[in-house]
């Protein structure tokens, strides 16, 4: 990465943002996801830069960025509305975006509104909002493996983690989806400095917790949500999934129906990979991204 920059933004917070590749190459702005900053793209950078122009923020809430504290601080439209005010800031009209985690979420959230400014949309790991509610609701197996969200949203998290302590939450965030041993001390570092900031656990926690999504307790039947059953709008950008199978956090199944969503949709299915794919498998994730947000052919996309 070539550096990094606090952007001040018309949405009233500022953004700490890492800057790589030619500034003449196509633009993208990559979104990192929960409990993550722009290091979410530590190993991936290196391999995209050559062809691309990475715009990597930390969100808001995140990282070495501003932290509001109050849960509507997070809503959907108050996010999507840094997105469009950091490519204003860097002057940049038209682009491509990449999303994973929450990241996703945001990414996915402004291909569906239509917005003419995304050219392409790239996804790791993230479900779309229809697909994801649905299976909240009729996956078991997807319901059981969400019931986190629930116990993130409790306002006595904070001090749940407090009593923990930030080693044992980093063992507990990354443990059920790689190995601990693999990730190197830096790195754990860098995560846990950015936790211990004021304010940061309860700024990252507000995502989970301004989020509509309803998540219902295990062997609880409740309806489908009226808008998940209604007519949603296709995303008409060309859209490329990738997505480490191992995910243990969002399952195969956020793949299912897909393809009636949206108009272009490419996927890759890496097997070896999990949750946390873009520095887990960085050589394929960049062999999927890198083509397809250079306007060429991803030879292992398949729909």
């Amino acid at each position: 990465m070539t550096g990094q920059r606090r952007i001040a933004l018309a949405t009233g917070v500022t953004l700490n943002v890492a800057l790589a590749g030619d500034p003449a190459a196509p633009p993208v702005i990559l979104l990192h996801g929960f409990p993550e900053s722009h290091r979410t793209w530590r190993a991936l950078a290196p391999l995209l830069e050559d062809e691309l122009r990475l715009i990597m923020p930390d969100q808001r809430g995140f990282g070495a960025s501003d932290r509001p504290q109050e849960v509507e601080a997070y809503k959907t439209d108050a996010l999507l509305a840094d997105l469009f005010a950091l490519a204003d800031a860097l002057e940049v009209d038209r682009f491509g975006v990449v999303g994973h985690d929450w990241g996703g979420a945001i990414a996915w959230a402004a291909a569906i509104r239509g917005d003419p400014r995304i050219e392409r949309l790239a996804i790791v790991n993230s479900p779309h909002p229809v697909v994801f509610q649905k299976s909240l609701v009729e996956d078991a197996d997807q319901r059981a493996g969400s019931q986190y969200i629930t116990a993130f949203r409790n306002p006595g998290f904070e001090a749940a983690v407090a009593a923990m302590g930030f080693e044992t939450f980093f063992d507990k965030s990354f443990g059920g989806h790689v190995d601990l041993a693999a990730i190197p001390p830096e790195e754990r570092a860098h995560y846990i400095a950015d936790w211990s900031r004021p304010g940061a656990l309860t700024a990252m926690l507000n995502w989970y917790r301004a989020s509509a999504m309803v998540v219902p307790a295990p062997g609880v039947t409740v309806p489908v949500p009226d808008w998940v059953l209604g007519a949603f709008p296709a995303i008409r950008v060309p859209t490329l999934v990738v997505w480490g199978m191992r995910d243990k956090a969002l399952l195969p199944v956020q793949l299912d129906g897909l393809d009636a969503l949206i108009d272009n949709l490419a996927i890759v299915r890496l097997p070896g990979a999990g949750h946390f794919a873009p520095w887990e498998a960085p050589a394929e994730v960049a062999a999927a991204l890198g083509p397809f947000l250079a306007g060429k052919p991803a030879s292992k996309a398949r729909a």
